[in-house]
């Protein structure tokens, strides 16, 4: 009996020791976090004890800070005064201080004057004239700037008798031209009907001059011809003349001293 009440008292108080430990290491633990992650309190500050920011109405310019004393103030987190702006930078301008604008001439082209550029020009082989002031060139039809062409079957009369004027003119055209290469300026777009328009030289004469010149064009009213077609009715040459067939005349004299070489007639000559 004695020995039982010995065992039951010592298993009493090893379950008071286990608890006594037990409870010592809960404090501890609750001790060491409470220390480590401390209660967070929020302070509201008193609206009373805030002060007001400084306006720019408040703050003089003489009292603002160097710009070195703003930067590094800046960087501290510190306010800066607002600058005052001066309304008269931003104002008009006074009188007679802005100057009328002044056109000045323009200034020259870079790629040159008009006068030294030449024109373009085109040239056309084995020339045949099939009338006054019209021309062919393998298949292209040339008529002379500044001329009317006349037709071959064109017909004068003088002094009471008719001659084939027209094809004398076509003629003495061929004899002038000897299918010697046909230098034109750039030729005018071509019409909807009819040949290209151009102003043509032959060996360095212009083809449409030599025509009025000899009388055997009309220049167009209002062209540099007009005169020399006067001249040339004044000397009675071409359609203002004789026939120059009549072998008892005496023979005209062409202005063309070159030799003449034969071309391939595409309609007989009289």
């Amino acid at each position: 009996m004695r020995q039982q009440i010995i065992t039951t008292a010592g298993g009493l108080l090893a379950l008071a020791l286990y608890s006594g430990i037990l409870l010592s290491g809960a404090a501890t633990i609750r001790d060491r976090e409470s220390a480590a992650a401390p209660d967070l309190i929020l302070e509201t500050p008193d609206p009373a004890t805030i002060e007001e920011p400084d306006t720019a109405e408040n703050v003089p310019m003489e009292a603002a800070p160097p710009a070195a004393e703003q930067r590094a103030g800046a960087g501290k987190g510190s306010r800066l005064p607002a600058r005052t702006i001066e309304p008269d930078l931003f104002a008009a301008p006074e009188d007679g201080i802005a100057q009328p604008l002044e056109r000045v001439a323009p200034r020259p082209p870079l790629s040159g004057s008009e006068e030294k550029r030449k024109p373009v020009t085109a040239v056309f082989p084995r020339p045949v004239a099939l009338a006054s002031g019209l021309i062919q060139s393998n298949d292209t039809t040339l008529q002379l700037k500044d001329v009317e062409p006349e037709r071959p079957e064109k017909v004068c009369e003088n002094n009471g008798k008719s001659w084939p004027c027209g094809m004398v003119a076509r003629t003495a055209f061929r004899n002038f031209l000897r299918a010697r290469a046909l230098v034109c300026d750039q030729p005018e777009e071509k019409p909807a009907a009819g040949p290209l328009i151009a102003s043509c030289t032959v060996g360095g004469q212009n083809a449409a001059e030599w025509l009025v010149s000899n009388g055997w064009a009309k220049p167009l009213p209002g062209t540099s011809f007009e005169a020399k077609a006067e001249a040339a009715r004044n000397a009675k040459l071409g359609f203002y003349g004789d026939d120059p067939r009549d072998l008892r005349r005496a023979p005209i004299v062409i202005d063309d001293p070159t030799v003449g070489i034969a071309v391939d007639d595409t309609a007989p000559d009289l």
